[in-house]
């Protein structure tokens, strides 16, 4: 186009594209070309300008009549209905300013004379014609803090339960929301300084600090996982806006769908699958485009960096990005068009994978489902918004499934059976059950087709000769593997020796187990043989899946891992320039490190956590008896996993009667000098529960029978008959034979 565009034209560009309306974007648009017509197209933006028909704020323009998609709000009074709406704090526009309805949820707060910045959405109503949905209140990003208040006579001072964490808060007596001494609270910074220690302002009280509502709190401080996020960090994610078309690969009519839990905030991952030629089968999978939002360098790169993933408790989330990205812009929600970066591949009869291609693309998920209902609509009893589903989406996803199954049972990755905890709460942060979660084909639908997309983005950066971060896990070291083999035999099982180990060899041992009484001992050895997975830039392969390239692509709103492969595919394949920079490369290593010990650090609260959660549940059940089993065997004691709840309590040797227990490394066994009693790993016991203890998480067991025999009576003799321990009861008969 060799023309200036029309006024019409240019007020249509920018209602079809409100986040690239700045003068050099609306020129590209056009084509507008050489000094002399840009200086037209400024003159005639300027006109426009000045008639009123366009706005210009932060060099970017916008239609007068309207407000841009992100705009900075003043909350009014509810209206008689109890509706709340806002209205814009800066209108240049004509006549008045328009109303917005407030989209509101009850964690929002809002009211009147709040000053919040909000996504905005053009409606046509009689009464409004905007709907707003909050991102954050302006100035409401102050630093928070955890501790237990101290009061005084006016207000008090708040002791922050983070041991690095040397300073107290002064609270003053307007500010205690009511607080006790000794309760656990939490408080935002309201003040500065005065008299040498920093004000702060009580937000809620959260109680007895060993009580459930504070126990992923304690955590959190505890293990040093960042929960706030800096000014410059929000100030950022707030300022994002809609990732362009440009050229992205068109995937909008693709019938991809979002397959998570009933509860899941984000979605970063959609399926597809259709019959391909020959038997083949036609598998795509498309995942978040994170790159395009977090940027090298960015401050929200070094927080998402330094974070390394996200963080899950039982009541809240620690994400790695704000909220702005990883539950919105991000999210690949149902019906709203996407950014992402999708893979597709081509499975042959038999489920191996021949072929992929890689794409950077612009998606719209037609729906968001949940495993619970696409599992119920394969099983036969689809609900109405599945039904019409079926032909086109999900069985198409089943058949693929099934092949790629069939691979996967010749790959023989290794195969345990863990049964992973839910635990439910109620609204006040109490436990309401502990439940086993259920695993469902449509849970390994998933979890396979993000695995083979896995392999296909390592194998593509491996073509393409990219730095990356692999996800390596090693085989088990000989000693580990020693000790699963004796485990075993003393089971009455067997585990091949002097041959190179194979995963097959350790499912061959898992069959033998499955369905008798040792089955959970043998999956739990088993695990407890395993080294730990971590990411590094060289390839050592997943010994656990039987895989030589692996990589995590999958998930990058929740690990820093699998922005960095996006990254590299997008350097690789020369799609932006926003792919890997000079610092990602260079310090490739080091961000390996990084995100590894972060991973720990996580998974350590987050069990940490749960312990918490179910000692503070059964601290209700004192002096109550369960069924469980013998996990492991140390010189101090027995530790038993609970049949009810997958809780882990201890038995101490002092309480399991007057005679001394021998403690056999070898054999992980208690034997009973007098008794003869032996206490070994796998032996099914029934236990009382004595203590419970929610500060710490630890639980205390009496022993009551073995294997379904109840204890030997114990020995009352005291003094010089008691029994003693096996070293001095055997010195003492070497003396009587010398004497004799």
């Amino acid at each position: 186009m060799e023309q200036l565009p029309s006024k019409a034209q240019i007020l249509e560009w920018i209602a079809d594209h409100p986040t690239q309306s700045s003068k050099r974007e609306i020129a590209k648009a056009f084509g507008i070309k050489g000094s002399a017509l840009r200086i037209e197209l400024k003159r005639l933006l300027k006109d426009m300008e000045g008639e009123g028909t366009l706005a210009k704020s932060k060099r970017v323009y916008r239609d007068a009549a309207g407000l841009p998609p992100v705009s900075v709000l003043k909350v009014l009074a509810p209206d008689a209905a109890g509706d709340l709406f806002a209205e814009p704090l800066d209108w240049d526009g004509q006549g008045t300013a328009p109303r917005i309805l407030m989209q509101t949820r009850a964690s929002d707060a809002l009211g009147e004379g709040d000053k919040i910045l909000a996504r905005l959405e053009q409606v046509e109503d009689e009464d409004h014609a905007y709907v707003g949905r909050l991102i954050r209140k302006i100035g409401s990003n102050p630093l928070r803090i955890l501790g237990v208040f101290r009061a005084a006579s006016e207000g008090g001072r708040i002791v922050p339960i983070d041991k690095k964490q040397d300073k107290e808060w002064i609270v003053g007596s307007q500010d205690t929301d009511g607080a006790r001494d000794g309760e656990l609270v939490e408080a935002e910074q309201s003040g500065p300084k005065r008299m040498g220690l920093p004000r702060a302002r009580i937000l809620a009280r959260l109680g007895d600090p060993s009580a459930p509502r504070a126990i992923s709190l304690i955590a959190i401080h505890q293990h040093g996982i960042p929960d706030h996020f800096p000014d410059a960090v929000v100030a950022e994610a707030d300022a994002a806006r809609p990732a362009p078309m440009g050229a992205r690969t068109d995937l909008r009519d693709l019938p991809l769908v979002t397959i998570d839990p009933a509860d899941a905030r984000d979605h970063d991952d959609a399926v597809f699958a259709e019959a391909g030629p020959g038997g083949t089968h036609i598998v795509w999978v498309a995942i978040a485009d994170v790159a395009h939002y977090v940027t090298p360098g960015s401050q929200l790169d070094r927080e998402a960096r330094r974070r390394g993933n996200s963080t899950y408790f039982p009541d809240r989330v620690v994400p790695m990005l704000p909220d702005t990205l990883s539950g919105d812009l991000c999210s690949l929600h149902e019906g709203v068009e996407r950014p992402c970066l999708a893979v597709r591949m081509t499975l042959d009869a038999e489920g191996n994978k021949i072929d992929h291609r890689f794409v950077r693309g612009m998606m719209r998920s037609i729906a968001s489902l949940t495993y619970g209902e696409v599992q119920a609509a394969q099983d036969g009893a689809p609900s109405d918004r599945v039904a019409p589903m079926m032909e086109r989406i999900i069985t198409p996803l089943y058949d693929a499934y099934a092949a790629a199954k069939a691979a996967r049972e010749r790959r023989q990755p290794l195969d345990l059976d863990l049964p992973e905890r839910r635990i439910e709460l109620t609204e006040d942060g109490k436990v309401s059950s502990v439940n086993f979660r259920e695993r469902l084909d449509a849970h390994r639908l998933i979890e396979e087709f993000m695995v083979l997309a896995n392999v296909a983005a390592a194998e593509e950066l491996v073509r393409l000769k990219q730095p990356l971060l692999f996800r390596v896990h090693e085989e088990p070291s000989p000693d580990k593997l020693e000790s699963l083999r004796e485990v075993a035999q003393g089971a009455g099982f067997t585990l091949a020796k002097g041959q190179v180990l194979k995963t097959a060899h350790l499912n061959r041992l898992l069959s033998q187990a499955e369905g008798t009484d040792y089955d959970e001992l043998m999956n739990i050895s088993t695990l407890r043989s395993m080294t730990q997975a971590y990411y590094y830039p060289e390839n050592f392969g997943h010994f656990g899946l039987a895989l030589r390239n692996y990589a995590h692509f999958t998930s990058p709103i929740r690990r820093y891992s699998d922005l960095i492969v996006h990254r590299a595919l997008i350097s690789g394949h020369g799609w932006g320039k926003d792919g890997l920079s000079a610092f990602d490369t260079e310090n490739l290593g080091e961000t390996a490190k990084q995100i590894s010990d972060t991973e720990r650090r996580s998974m350590t609260a987050e069990r940490d956590t749960n312990d918490r959660y179910l000692a503070a549940w059964l601290s209700e059940r004192i002096g109550a008896e369960f069924a469980g089993r013998i996990s492991g065997v140390q010189r101090f004691g027995l530790f038993i996993k609970l049949d009810e709840t997958g809780a882990d309590g201890l038995i101490p040797v002092r309480s399991l009667g007057h005679e001394f227990f021998h403690f056999d490394a070898d054999a992980q066994s208690l034997v009973g000098s007098d008794s003869g009693l032996t206490l070994a790993i796998g032996q099914r016991v029934r236990v009382r529960l004595t203590e419970a203890t929610p500060v710490t998480g630890g639980l205390l067991l009496e022993l009551l029978d073995v294997e379904g025999d109840p204890l030997p009576r114990r020995s009352q003799r005291k003094g010089r008959f008691a029994p003693r321990k096996p070293a001095k009861l055997e010195r003492k008969r070497r003396v009587i034979r010398k004497r004799s």
